[in-house]
């Protein structure tokens, strides 16, 4: 009570530094399970395929773009799949060794290689279960742009906070 005319005064109470803390930590500790699980569903798909088929998750990804795009060349499918150009070669590279993939130089530019499934490869694709390019690029597919560039804007300063801002070093696989 108030000394003054003997009234009683109630502040109003305002939320202490660690509730604060907590209701700022719950959104974030959502997302995080949320990554976790997208994390933890892409790899189990991964190996199921890997069960399936007897090779990675990523190397029955690569076979699929090449089965939608025979003749594609090694650049265009390090783009398609969202990997470094070296990955992508390193890919093909474990392809040919299994038969699965050839590698064809007869255009002009000798440094031009495009890539062509075996008939092996091409059985190995049309077994392989769905979606054989992989869980998570199939349900970014599915999103609808507006949602995509909300996304793209909410991992970008995900990012800067990681201080990471150059995604050339993650440019890998998630089936490897």
């Amino acid at each position: 009570m108030s000394s003054k005319n003997n009234v009683l005064r109630l502040r109003p109470k305002s939320a202490s530094r660690k509730q604060r803390k907590d209701a700022a930590r719950g959104p974030a500790l959502e997302a995080l399970t949320k990554f976790r699980w997208i994390i933890n569903s892409t790899r189990r798909h991964f190996k199921w395929i890997e069960q399936q088929t007897g090779i990675s998750g990523a190397l029955v990804a690569a076979l699929w773009e090449i089965h939608q795009s025979p003749g594609l060349r090694v650049s265009d499918l390090a783009e398609a799949m969202a990997v470094h150009q070296s990955t992508a070669s390193n890919l093909m590279d474990k392809l040919q060794q299994k038969g699965l993939i050839e590698r064809d130089r007869s255009s002009d530019d000798q440094r031009v290689v495009r890539l062509y499934l075996t008939k092996q490869g091409d059985a190995l694709v049309k077994r392989a279960p769905n979606p054989a390019r992989g869980l998570l690029q199939e349900a970014l597919n599915k999103l609808p742009p507006a949602t995509l560039q909300t996304l793209n804007r909410g991992l970008a300063q995900l990012m800067q906070e990681l201080n990471q801002a150059d995604p050339q070093p993650f440019r890998r696989s998630l089936g490897d």
